[in-house]
């Protein structure tokens, strides 16, 4: 779990060290996260389009991408991708599940912080972080650590809980307490952003919010996007050109 670029945290990061052998598992303690992946990527996908054409396949930068759940699945759809993260077991399943994919990929994991990338004036066209910054200590350093990776006119894309009534109920008294769908203790309510405060973070990052879309259990048990961003959304910006 990769945190922003000042440090990490050690507690967080011995959580999802912990998980790692479970992490590829459909029906695992990260059900929830392959069942929303395909609505994520798509939307991510739609964004990149946008912005950088139907055809284009920029380079993207998936920031604690833990065992590549994401990462995998934008290199699947022809994209360079470098996944990066604070722990290294998840990083080791990664590697693995990648290796047993039919064709290759271009897909490359590396244990590393923020300011690692940041040292080295590594710059993406697109950068992602996804249900990342509710677990940062500090998110606005945070975003403004994606804002220094991105390349001027290139892509940001977040995805993470809203601070709200419904989140608390559902994303984690009933999601982690009552239908065990992530394990207990996974998130911390106080965390969550507002989409109006993630967006105010990413204005003084220096970056353009271009779309915000909201991610919903639909009664099939499926995710779907739509205008309800009252437990999980996404937001796009984009960094100005030089």
């Amino acid at each position: 779990m990769q945190m922003a670029a000042g440090g990490v945290s050690a507690t967080e990061v011995a959580r999802f060290e912990a998980l790692a052998d479970a992490w590829w598992a459909p029906d695992g303690p990260l059900a929830l996260l392959h069942r929303m992946n395909p609505v994520r990527i798509g939307w991510i996908a739609t964004q990149i389009a946008a912005h950088y054409g139907s055809e284009a396949r920029p380079t993207v930068l998936d920031v604690g991408c833990g065992a590549g759940i994401a990462a995998e699945a934008l290199a699947r759809r022809g994209h360079p991708v470098l996944g990066v993260d604070a722990a290294a077991a998840p990083l080791a399943a990664a590697r693995a599940h990648a290796a047993g994919c039919e064709h290759p990929l271009d897909l490359t994991y590396r244990q590393a912080l923020l300011a690692d990338l940041l040292a080295e004036r590594a710059r993406f066209p697109v950068v992602t972080a996804l249900e990342v910054i509710e677990h940062v200590p500090e998110p606005a350093a945070f975003v403004t650590a994606l804002a220094g990776l991105v390349a001027p006119g290139g892509l940001v894309v977040l995805s993470t809980l809203n601070r709200s009534l419904r989140s608390r109920l559902f994303a984690k008294y009933a999601a982690e307490y009552v239908l065990r769908w992530v394990p207990p203790g996974t998130h911390d309510w106080h965390c969550f952003l507002k989409p109006a405060e993630l967006a105010g973070m990413a204005r003084a990052a220096g970056l353009h919010v271009t779309a915000v879309t909201g991610i919903s259990l639909g009664l099939n048990g499926g995710f779907r996007l739509g205008r309800d961003t009252g437990i999980n959304y996404m937001l796009a910006a984009i960094k100005p050109a030089a």
